[in-house]
């Protein structure tokens, strides 16, 4: 027996078992792939028109976080993010239990409310849903997802083992489809050619997405691509032995954001954390390109001291001092959804997505029509192995 014969069931099987999570998993990324795009069309709640004279005038975190709170009474905000000039500031405000997440969308200059964005009002965080955790309890969802993700990667592999051509004449066939021919044998060219060009790009998808999915995996990534100690993102404690130089949480958040504009003054997006624990010491990531996640300084601030505190892992420090392990793992989301390329990588994210969404199907019809092709051979067979009945013959004699 061959390897591709080996190679072939393993493939046939395991597609089966993860057609349908996979088809998910790849439509919901379709959609999610221009969802910043869509979102800057119909949320106009994020725009504002900002005044001629802007020196001075975009209001602190504190202010900005007191008016949030108004709106939502009985729930503390856990940081402000400054887009950028034309932007209303997004201050956030998410628990765990009891479990809700709300961005309070409001103009930096005026303060005035634009929005109350709830998460479980938003059309793409319930598609975000479906990508992580198909629609299931977390923990339970994401183990599902991560799991089909390993298969796919696996499946990815063997799929280029069973489309390797066997000589020259056959590679002709391995890179185009006929279209003229009958509609099995189109699906059948769809299935392996589309699979073979969507190669590279299914790769990223699953190597970018089981980082997240298990930890084992992400923790083997970072270590082997140079990174030391864990890949887990932590808040590193304040001391709370220390004398406070401040009235408040709000209040150092407001010196320390003071502080980053001074140092970052070109920045496009400042985000800023206000503690809501004693321990609890502040974070702040400065992006320097709006649209991704990876081009970032991190900072963090004692809360009673606003003395910068030293964190260790992938996300701290400076984007231009950070080593190879570092810049993979905070590139890792940019990657995975295109944006590391701009426009260009999201087209390419988008139609990479819904090749992967066809895949299990033209899979499952190439297995279903050999199925019935063979349930009709045997049939066929077992009537050709039925003897034949044909009258006797009667000897006719003379009288």
């Amino acid at each position: 027996m061959t390897f591709k014969k080996l190679v072939g069931p393993l493939h046939l099987y395991l597609g089966l078992i993860s057609g349908i999570i996979v088809f998910v998993i790849s439509v919901t990324g379709c959609i999610l792939a221009f969802e910043q795009e869509i979102k800057s069309i119909v949320q106009t709640y994020r725009y504002n028109t900002p005044p001629e004279a802007l020196a001075g005038k975009i209001l602190p975190p504190s202010i900005l976080a007191a008016k949030a709170q108004e709106v939502l009474p009985g729930k503390k905000a856990n940081g402000v993010l400054y887009p950028g000039r034309g932007r209303n500031a997004e201050v956030g405000f998410y628990n765990l239990n009891p479990e809700y997440y709300y961005v309070v969308y409001i103009n930096p200059y005026s303060g005035e409310i634009a929005k109350i964005w709830n998460e479980d009002e938003d059309f793409f965080h319930f598609i975000l849903h479906g990508h992580y955790y198909l629609w299931l309890p977390e923990k339970i969802g994401q183990a599902v997802v991560a799991s089909a993700t390993l298969i796919f990667l696996v499946m990815v592999v063997s799929g280029l083992i069973l489309w390797w051509p066997k000589n020259k004449a056959a590679s002709r066939q391995r890179f185009s489809i006929k279209w003229k021919a009958s509609w099995r044998r189109k699906n059948y060219d769809l299935h392996n050619v589309m699979g073979f060009y969507v190669l590279s790009v299914g790769l990223v998808f699953a190597v970018t997405g089981l980082v997240w999915g298990f930890e084992w995996f992400g923790q083997s990534f970072y270590t082997v691509t140079g990174g030391k100690g864990s890949d887990d993102y932590y808040n590193p404690a304040s001391d709370t032995t220390a004398v406070s130089l401040v009235n408040s949480p709000a209040t150092a958040a407001d010196k320390a954001w003071f502080q980053l504009r001074q140092e970052y003054p070109a920045a496009e997006e400042i985000n800023i954390s206000i503690p809501t624990l004693p321990g609890e010491s502040i974070f702040s990531y400065v992006n320097f390109r709006a649209g991704t996640y990876y081009k970032v300084d991190y900072n963090y601030f004692d809360q009673y001291t606003l003395k910068r505190i030293k964190a260790e892992g992938p996300y701290t420090g400076k984007y231009s001092e950070a080593n190879v392990a570092q810049t993979l793992r905070r590139m890792n989301y940019d990657i995975h959804t295109g944006a590391i390329l701009g426009l260009p990588g999201k087209i390419l994210a988008f139609f990479a997505s819904l090749i992967c969404a066809s895949l299990p199907v033209t899979g499952f019809l190439i297995w279903w029509g050999r199925r019935k092709k063979e349930s009709r051979n045997k049939r066929k067979s077992a009537r050709n192995m039925k003897p034949k009945h044909t009258a006797p013959k009667v000897a006719l004699q003379a009288k």
